[in-house]
């Protein structure tokens, strides 16, 4: 086996790089020196025609020249190998029939210089000089054959010249000898300089690759980044189009990290994120046509070429293989995982609104099957639609015109009497009618409304203060922007003093969303609002995901239990649920509104559980302040809260 000096190659992709390189610059000097063989074998030829015989003067060199060409053509249209055994391979045998080809010329222009006399002797020794320098330059990048070549060339040349002892030619000998050793030093020299340039090559593809793989990949999950995520994306939207091919993104986004993460701090979430990509990275290496990527925070996505039975069926096992509790630092933490999936057929639609689509999905998943997954849908389809009408008329609005309040009562069991009344949204809309209140205040929030729409309603409910009866306080809800948005609470502040009522007739309304979105933020603004002296309420209480918490940890004044506990109450888990909920209210002497009741049955249940403060239609609809205050002009326990199911009066 010929072997193949100076390779110290320090990786496969430098063993790589150099053997392809070797024979890439083999592909072009390898033709030269066949035909440098076959010219100067015809021209050795020509000059002895007269002194040797025909075979030695035109069959053998024929037959040289023959296999000669033969081999230029091979090298002429030669590729370059793919891989290094490929390569290596090739260069070995280039090695080999260098030996042999030269071996082959020696022997004949040996036996030829055997026929020659005075200058035809000379031709000889020209030709065999040139050989030898002519193999060590066109075989420089491949140092094993040009030494090998050189060997077998000079060895028998040097023998010959010894035996015949005519001393000019053992001169012209030893200069040809001399002058091949330089040669030799400087194509070993040559060829250190062209190996570490290769090496050099290597090492700047290599930190190409690397900055490139630390460009597209997220530092802390080591998954891909939301940048490689759409370039995969529209890669794969391109290669769609030409063979017809499903597309599915799916976005997915973790339920419970964010209060997971205030808890706990940054370094157990940090952590939760790891293990959640781990998991999700197991998924995706046993499907093979899913790459997951980061987006940001606590969302994640994937891109497949799938059908979208298979596609639903990924994004199952992605929520599926998060719902088992981590283990983080001795914590014992759950999270849930929301998934919306969009599919593009044909490739035709743009990444970015493929991508809105399925975002629209999760955000549908997230509102109506919490922990699932939602495909994107016609239905989806039409719904954008709408909400994008809504948005063009909710920005050119005039609030102040087109929106207004009205006021449900929350009535104390007890007395009989109204406690305080909410404050509720409506809009009515020139081009759109009257518009659901959980729409357009979702739009609101959506593209950057809230806060006006907010100033404007409030504005209003302070209004509407001063037209009740002095006993009566009145709730208002923020929203979840609201509270975490210092200029819109030092806003809310300023209102109430130029207003001059008396802040304490005011409860400010939270959900547990709001809270959860800016805790830190949320405990300072609702401490500056109670320092005024308004009222602070956790709204649909029991619907988030740390309410114990948020009740220890808030200066809070009441909590209003969600209307969906109402409607829970015929089991008897949600019995015993409810009535865990009033008791724990009860303990941190908390008022507690019930919501949503409607039924006679219903509040004599919840009379029987301990509750005391109602609101829903079986007391009042939401209704404007006129019809208010002629509502509550009228006895209320001459009302409903004088029937019971049985007929007797409580």
């Amino acid at each position: 086996m010929v072997r193949i000096p100076f390779l110290a190659v320090r990786s496969p992709r430098t063993k790589l790089l150099l053997v392809t390189a070797q024979y890439a610059e083999l592909s072009k000097l390898v033709p030269l020196l066949y035909a440098l063989l076959s010219v100067n074998s015809i021209a050795v030829s020509y000059t002895l025609r007269h002194s040797a015989p025909i075979w030695m003067t035109v069959v053998a060199p024929g037959v040289l020249i023959a296999i000669s060409m033969m081999r230029l053509l091979f090298w002429m249209r030669s590729k370059p190998a793919v891989d290094a055994r490929t390569a290596q391979r090739d260069l070995r045998r280039v090695a080999v029939l260098a030996s042999l080809v030269s071996a082959a010329f020696v022997t004949w222009a040996l036996g030829l210089q055997s026929y020659a006399v005075g200058d035809e002797r000379a031709h000889v020794t020209t030709f065999l000089a040139i050989t030898v320098i002519g193999c060590i330059f066109c075989l420089m990048h491949l140092p094993s054959a040009a030494l090998a070549v050189t060997a077998i060339v000079m060895g028998p040349y040097m023998i010959v010249s010894l035996i015949q002892g005519d001393a000019i030619y053992l001169a012209i000998t030893f200069n040809v000898l001399l002058v091949t050793l330089v040669m030799m030093w400087v194509l070993i020299a040559s060829f250190r300089g062209f190996e570490e340039r290769i090496r050099a090559r290597e090492r700047a593809e290599r930190l190409g690759r690397e900055n490139m793989r630390l460009a597209h990949t997220d530092k802390l999950t080591d998954l891909p980044n939301r940048r490689f995520f759409f370039a995969e994306l529209a890669q794969r939207l391109e290669r769609a189009q030409q063979g017809d091919v499903p597309v599915a993104v799916g976005v997915l986004d973790l339920d419970r990290f964010k209060p997971i993460n205030d808890t706990h701090g940054h370094i157990v979430g940090d952590h939760l994120l790891e293990a959640v990509a781990r998991r999700l990275r197991t998924v995706a290496d046993g499907e093979g046509r899913v790459v997951i990527g980061r987006l940001g925070g606590d969302e994640f996505g994937f891109v497949a070429t799938l059908e979208p039975d298979a596609a639903l069926a990924v994004g199952r096992r992605l929520c599926s293989t998060l719902s088992t509790p981590f283990e983080i630092d001795d914590l014992v933490l759950s999270l849930g995982i929301s998934c919306g999936i969009a599919l593009s057929k044909d490739g035709e639609v743009a990444s970015a609104d493929l991508f809105k689509r399925a975002d629209y999905a999760l955000y549908q998943s997230k509102r109506h099957s919490r922990g699932q997954v939602c495909l994107y849908s016609d239905d989806h389809e039409r719904e954008i639609r709408s909400e994008e009408a809504l948005e063009r008329a909710l920005s050119t609005a005039d609030l102040a015109a087109e929106t207004e309040l009205q006021f449900q009562p929350i009535v104390q069991f007890d007395t009989g009497r109204v406690q305080f009344v909410e404050a509720l949204a409506r809009w009515n809309s020139p081009t759109l009618g009257r518009v659901r209140p959980d729409l357009f205040i979702a739009t609101a929030e959506r593209i950057g409304l809230i806060h006006d729409l907010t100033l404007v309603l409030f504005r209003k409910a302070v209004a509407a203060v001063s037209e009740l009866p002095d006993d009566i306080r009145l709730s208002f809800n923020l929203s979840a922007q609201d509270v975490t948005n210092p200029p819109t609470v030092l806003h809310l502040v300023s209102i109430v003093r130029q207003s001059g009522i008396d802040p304490r007739r005011i409860v400010l309304e939270l959900t547990e969303t709001a809270v959860m979105r800016d805790f830190q933020q949320a405990d300072e603004s609702i401490a500056l609002l109670r320092s005024l002296g308004m009222g602070i309420a956790l709204d649909d209480f029991g619907t988030g995901y740390s309410s114990l918490s948020y009740l220890h940890r808030l200066p809070i004044d009441k909590v209003k239990i969600d209307r969906s506990f109402v409607r829970a109450l015929r089991d008897m888990s949600g019995h015993n649920l409810l009535r865990s909920m009033l008791a724990l209210c009860s303990s941190m002497k908390l008022e507690c509104v019930v919501e949503g009741v409607e039924t006679v049955e219903q509040l004599a249940t919840l009379q029987s559980l301990g509750a005391n403060a109602f609101q829903g239609y079986l007391f009042a609809r939401p209704m404007p302040l006129p019809d208010l205050l002629l509502w509550m002009n009228r006895d209320v326990a001459d009302g409903v809260l004088s029937a019971q199911p049985d007929g007797q009066a409580v």
